[in-house]
C-alpha cells in the first residue's frame, strides 16, 4: 500500500481509508463477479428488452428510496448496521436468482427491487463514511484508487463468471460465482468492524437540502448534473451488455469486453488520479464527457465484436478522466455546503435522489418508446439522445466556484475547520 502510496502521490494514509478502500475493492469484485450476467440471465429467458428495462427500473427505483430510510437511520443507528442490512438484501438477491431458476425473469421486478434494496443501504453507509475519512486533500487519491479497485474487479469479475458459465452447466456455474460473490461480502462487512465509529447528530431533514440549492448555486449545479449522469446510465447499464452477447452468443466474449474495459480504466484511474490537478479538474470533465459521447457512434455506425471491443477501451479511457475529477469536485462541493457537517447525510441522500431521477427517466422513456416502435429502430435514437448526459454535465460544473468570499474568509476558515474535522469523505451498474 506505501509503495502504491507513493506511485500516486505524496499523501498520508490513515487506517480508516486503507479500511475503506480494502471494503470497495472487496464489494467491486463481489459485484462485478455475479451482477454482471444477471441481464443475460433475465434476457436468454425472456428475449425481451422490457423484461430487463422493469428489473432495472425498479433497481432505480428501490435505491433512492432506501437512501432516504437509511440515511435517517444512519443518523440514529451505527452505520455498520446499515451496511450489514445492504449485503443481507445483496444476499438475498443472489439466492432468489437461484432459486427461481429458468423463472428468474417472472420475477424481475421483485428481484430489481431486492437489488435495488441492498444498493440503497451499502451505498449510503459506504457514502457517508467516505465523506467522514477523506479530506480535500486526500480526495482526489481516494476516489482514484477506489477506481483502480473497480477496475481490477472489473477485470477479474466478469471473465472468470464468463469462464465459469461457459464451462459448466448454466445452474451449476452461477451457483458457483453467487456463493464467492456472497464470501466477499461477508468479508467486507468483517472489515467495517474495524472503522473508528462516528456519531451523526441532529434530525434527519433531506427535505431542507433539496430546497437548499435555492441558496447554493454550486450545489444545485451539482444536482443537475447527477441527473444528465443519471440519463446516459439508466438505459447503457443493460443496453449494451445485451448487445454485446446478441453480437457473439458468448457470455466469454461479455467477459472479455469488460475485461478490455476494466482494463484501460485501471490505467487511466491510475494516470488521472496521479496527473489531474484540482485547477485542472473542469477541462477534464469536459474531455471525458465529451469522449464518453462520441463513443457511441462507433458501434452505431457499424456493429460488431471489434468495434464493440474497441468501445470498450474508449470508455475505459474515457469514464476516469471524468470521474476522478467529477467525484472530488461533488464532493468538495458538499464540504463547503451549508451545515455540511451535521448535514451530511442528507446532502448525500439528494444527490442519490436525483442521479436515480435521471435513470427512471431515461428508463422510462425507453419502455414508453418500444412500446410504439420498433427496438431495433429506436434505440439507436434513443442511445444518442440519452449518451449525451454525461457531456451536459460539464455545462453544470464549469461555473462552479468553491473560492470563499473574501469578507467571509475568516468565518469559512472556522467553518471548513469544523467539517475536516467531522469528514476527516460512490454505481456504474
Amino acid at each position: 500500500m506505501k509503495k502504491l502510496a507513493a506511485l500516486l502521490g505524496d499523501i498520508e494514509i490513515d487506517r480508516d481509508l486503507k479500511l475503506l478502500l480494502t471494503i470497495g475493492g472487496l464489494y467491486s469484485l463481489g459485484i462485478f463477479l455475479s451482477n454482471t450476467f444477471v441481464n443475460i440471465y433475465l434476457w436468454k429467458q425472456s428475449g425481451e428488452y422490457v423484461s430487463l428495462a422493469a428489473y432495472n427500473i425498479a433497481v432505480y427505483i428501490m435505491q433512492p428510496l432506501t437512501f432516504i430510510l437509511a440515511g435517517r437511520w444512519a443518523k440514529k443507528v451505527d452505520r455498520v448496521i446499515v451496511l450489514r442490512l445492504g449485503v443481507i438484501f445483496l444476499s438475498l438477491f443472489f439466492m432468489t436468482v437461484l432459486l427461481a431458476g429458468e423463472k428468474a425473469a417472472t420475477y424481475n421486478v421483485l428481484l430489481g427491487a431486492l437489488l435495488g434494496i441492498g444498493y440503497g443501504f451499502y451505498w449510503l453507509a459506504y457514502n457517508v463514511l467516505t465523506f467522514e475519512v477523506t479530506e480535500p486533500e486526500t480526495r482526489d487519491f481516494f476516489n482514484g484508487f477506489l477506481g483502480l479497485l473497480q477496475s481490477f474487479g472489473g477485470m477479474i469479475g466478469p471473465i472468470l463468471a464468463g469462464y465459469i458459465i461457459s464451462r459448466m452447466d448454466s445452474f451449476q456455474g452461477y451457483t458457483i460465482i453467487f456463493s464467492i460473490s456472497f464470501s466477499l461480502f461477508v468479508l467486507a462487512v468483517i472489515c467495517t468492524m474495524f472503522l473508528k465509529r462516528r456519531s451523526a447528530e441532529g434530525v434527519f431533514s433531506y427535505r431542507r437540502i433539496i430546497t437548499e440549492r435555492k441558496h447554493n448555486a454550486n450545489w444545485k449545479r451539482i444536482l443537475y448534473a447527477h441527473t444528465f449522469q443519471g440519463l446516459r446510465e439508466g438505459i447503457f447499464v443493460f443496453v449494451i451488455s445485451v448487445w454485446v452477447f446478441v453480437t457473439t452468443q458468448s457470455e466469454f466474449a461479455l467477459g472479455t469486453f469488460n475485461l478490455i474495459f476494466s482494463g484501460f480504466s485501471f490505467l487511466f484511474y491510475l494516470l488521472a488520479t496521479k496527473f489531474i490537478k484540482p485547477h485542472m479538474r473542469k477541462g477534464s470533465i469536459f474531455v471525458g464527457g465529451l469522449s464518453l459521447y462520441l463513443s457511441i457512434y462507433l458501434i452505431l455506425i457499424h456493429m460488431s465484436y471489434p468495434t464493440l471491443l474497441i468501445y470498450a477501451a474508449l470508455i475505459g479511457i474515457s469514464y476516469p478522466i471524468l470521474y476522478v475529477p467529477y467525484f472530488s469536485m461533488s464532493f468538495d462541493v458538499i464540504g463547503k455546503a451549508w451545515k455540511a457537517g451535521e448535514m451530511r447525510i442528507e446532502y448525500i441522500v439528494v444527490r442519490e435522489l436525483f442521479l436515480n431521477v435521471g435513470r427512471v427517466f431515461s428508463i422510462g422513456i425507453f419502455l414508453i418508446a418500444i412500446s410504439i416502435f420498433s427496438a431495433e429502430t429506436i434505440i439507436p435514437y434513443l442511445l444518442m439522445i440519452f449518451g449525451a448526459g454525461h457531456f451536459i454535465i460539464y455545462f453544470f460544473v464549469k461555473d462552479i466556484n468553491l473560492e470563499p468570499k473574501k469578507e467571509h474568509s475568516k468565518q469559512k476558515q472556522k467553518q471548513n475547520v469544523f467539517v475536516k474535522n467531522e469528514l476527516v469523505d460512490e454505481e456504474n451498474r
